[in-house]
């Protein structure tokens, strides 16, 4: 019979685990073991027996002392994850809430300008097209017909451009946010699918330790198993769930984005319209002026045809007398 050894009694402080529970850490604790219970005891006596007893109730002290601070280990290291992901998440959806915010002023002023623009367009428009209305009616007042049809044309066409260019600027808006909410999921997804992939490697890494501890009962292992996959389950609905309402807080600034785009559009297309209105009642005001000049002007020129005067001299005194260049004498309009 090999001499009797008992093992010494095995204590591993906290700041040891980091370096014991790993691949191969516990290596010198198992040899310890195998070289204490190193002896073959007299079973046919009882004081063998009791050896026996003795030895294996001694490795299963062992293998509990070594266990259990091992197992806080991993219950410190699990806990010490979560504060992270939490940190995590905070920090991408606040850095998400100033990038927002910091290009805010970039994004109103760009919708400003392309406001001012468009503003200052259907201005040079509306000059434009009062000057040729003007000037059509200073030419010939018989157009009148073919005049309205190429003002309705052009008016018409403006207002084409206008509605065209604002389907632009919501088209863009929408597809901005689409991205936003596809690149967050596609980062959430990402986070969700390392939380797994942490937690698969927990498990490996749960299952090599189980391995390594040839002691360890069959049932505690298969409830191991058991408990990981459940955490792995469990991170992987959390995930689902984070990716979800991201996408579902996306969905809603890309809806408050649209309806702010139709509202400014309407207060446009109001604003607008009341000043074409405006310029199309002083065009109809100044044409029907006209018009009644140049009734009164052909009815003077006509009297002073009946009356004996030449038609040229007729129209060139009908002429000085609208432009008062006729002392005592004038046309009431």
């Amino acid at each position: 019979m090999s001499e009797a050894t008992d093992l010494t009694v095995i204590e591993i402080k906290p700041d040891q685990a980091p370096a014991l529970y790993k691949s191969g850490g516990l290596d010198e604790f198992l040899e310890q073991i195998r070289q204490a219970v190193n002896e073959v005891p007299d079973l046919t006596t009882k004081k063998g027996r009791d050896r026996v007893a003795s030895l294996a109730a001694q490795v299963s002290r062992s293998k509990t002392a070594i266990e259990k601070p091992g197992r806080e280990y991993l219950k410190r290291l699990k806990e010490a994850v979560k504060p992270a992901e939490a940190e995590i998440k905070k920090f991408v959806d606040a850095c998400d809430e100033i990038r927002d915010e910091t290009r805010r002023p970039l994004t109103e002023w760009e919708a400003e300008q392309e406001r001012i623009k468009a503003e200052e367009k259907a201005k040079r428009e509306a000059e434009e097209l009062a000057k040729e209305i003007e000037l059509a009616h200073r030419e010939a007042l018989l157009d009148n017909i073919e005049y309205d049809r190429e003002v309705a044309e052009k008016t018409a066409e403006a207002e084409r451009q206008r509605i065209a260019h604002e389907e632009e600027l919501k088209r863009q808006a929408a597809e901005q946010a689409k991205r936003e909410a596809e690149e967050k999921a596609a980062a959430e997804l990402a986070a969700a699918q390392k939380r797994e992939a942490d937690a698969i490697a927990a498990k490996a890494q749960a299952e090599l330790l189980a391995k390594q501890a040839q002691e360890r009962a069959e049932r505690e292992a298969k409830e191991e198993q058991e408990r990981t996959a459940k955490l792995a389950q469990e991170a992987r609905e959390q995930a689902e769930r984070e990716k979800q309402e991201a996408i579902a807080a996306e969905q809603r600034k890309a809806q408050e984005a649209a309806d702010k785009v139709r509202r400014e559009a309407e207060a446009k297309e109001a604003a607008r319209l009341a000043e074409e209105k405006r310029v199309a009642d002083e065009a109809v005001k100044r044409a029907a002026n006209v018009a009644h000049q140049k009734r009164i002007n052909n009815e003077a020129k006509d009297d002073f045809v009946k009356g004996g005067i030449p038609e040229e001299f007729a129209r060139k005194a009908v002429e000085l007398l609208a432009k008062r260049q006729v002392r005592n004498g004038s046309i009431n309009y």
